[in-house]
């Protein structure tokens, strides 16, 4: 996956989680990250601070299910 791809998928859906943009892409959601941050520091995604995923508080969401984003391009 290349940086332009992960880009268009972030401006068809503007949020996501980090497991949706990984299973999109048949990667590891641990691969995804570098390449969302590149998005982050140009200012053209940001990361959601409370994450719109789980919101029963209990901690046992897989983290990578509420990681959520969102496109601002």
């Amino acid at each position: 996956m290349i940086l332009t791809e992960l880009k268009k998928y972030l401006m068809a859906r503007r949020v996501a989680t980090l497991q949706d943009i990984a299973y999109h892409f048949n990667m590891e959601p641990e691969t995804i990250r570098p390449m969302l941050e590149k998005w982050l520091i140009k200012g053209k995604a940001r990361r959601h601070a409370n994450n719109l995923g789980c919101a029963k508080g209990c901690c046992k969401c897989d983290p990578a299910a509420i990681e959520t984003y969102e496109w601002i391009g």
